[in-house]
């Protein structure tokens, strides 16, 4: 008779999913060391039910001064701060993201990345922490034009890029309508290789709250004694919930995009719902894109992943490649 499965005991946390070969926070943080760099992370490290060092992820200024660290020590940012209650991503899966990405623009390239400033970024929703522009950039060398409809956010973002001298790689533009994505936002004799985006997640801002408080619950982190934030890792409305949430952003976004098909190679964004995979399906098949990639991605026990498509046919894209990447290559 087969035995049943145990769950995991507390010494033993459950087996997590890989990360991006090229992600460079591959295991554990290794703690020690990143306090003995950055010493006012000392404050906030916990020994977690496994007996494992760790940070309370709770606590948004925990996830921000671990980035900040982080970000030091990977990526060589010296400067990093963003203003209360604004979104404090997760390094790692932000990383993974891009590290995708530059695997997408290899495939058709003889698997060759392409790097360097001839590479041209849209970060849609670049936010104030403007964490794939700075990875991106110190990674594989791209130049990033990063955009966003929230001049406080934008702010931020600038001070990020000036205290670091990033100015010539990365460039920062306010998107005036809030309705539109890509529209009133790209020149016309604007090119792009590739697009970002993490979309708002929710519907509405108690939709947000909702959500968070059911996540402390099911992680049994709902302590009457303890104050917790209303929202791991913080976020202005903007960053989190917009009219009909991820699945009518996406919408939106991929109808736009059929207006620029030939001023970008490859559209993409984070989906972080899976069900509203069908429904970017949909919206890509009548946009009429030419091809569709569905990337999965994991950090820990999350399952996550981006949609990216094209407009460009196969002879669009050698065209593309021979002009923009290899040309640059031969000069």
């Amino acid at each position: 008779m087969p035995s049943k499965s145990r769950p995991p005991s507390p010494s033993q946390p459950p087996k997590k999913a890989s990360l991006h070969p090229r992600n460079r926070h591959q295991g554990r943080y290794d703690f020690p060391a990143l306090i003995r760099r950055h010493p006012a992370l000392a404050e906030f490290v916990i020994v977690n039910p496994y007996g494992k060092k760790s940070i309370d992820f709770a606590d948004p200024q925990a996830v921000k001064t671990l980035n900040r660290a982080l970000l030091a020590d990977y990526y060589g940012i010296r400067h990093w701060d963003i203003p209360p209650t604004y979104l404090c991503p997760p390094i790692p899966g932000r990383a993974d993201y891009l590290h995708g990405l530059a695997d997408l623009l290899a495939d058709g390239n003889e698997g060759a990345i392409p790097r360097g400033a001839t590479v041209r970024a849209l970060d849609i929703g670049v936010g104030a922490n403007c964490i794939y522009p700075l990875i991106g950039h110190h990674e594989y060398g791209w130049r990033f034009l990063g955009a966003d409809i929230d001049e406080t956010a934008l702010a931020s973002a600038a001070t990020i890029v000036q205290a670091n001298r990033l100015q010539d790689a990365i460039r920062l533009r306010r998107q005036a309508d809030p309705r539109h994505v890509f529209q009133g936002l790209l020149k016309a004799d604007e090119r792009f290789d590739l697009t970002l985006c993490n979309p708002p997640f929710h519907a509405s801002q108690e939709e947000a709250v909702s959500g968070s408080r059911r996540k402390w619950h099911n992680l049994g982190k709902l302590d009457p004694a303890r104050k917790l934030p209303l929202l791991n890792f913080g976020g202005q409305g903007a960053e989190l919930h917009c009219e009909g949430g991820e699945a009518g952003f996406l919408r939106r976004m991929i109808a736009e995009s059929a207006h620029f098909a030939g001023q970008i190679y490859w559209f993409s964004s984070l989906v972080s719902k899976a069900g509203n995979l069908p429904v970017v399906q949909t919206a890509l098949k009548k946009a009429g894109a030419r091809e569709v990639r569905t990337v999965p991605m994991a950090q820990g026990q999350k399952q996550s992943r981006f949609v990216a498509w094209t407009f460009l046919d196969a002879e669009g894209r050698r065209l593309w490649r021979e002009t923009r990447w290899q040309a640059s290559e031969r000069r």
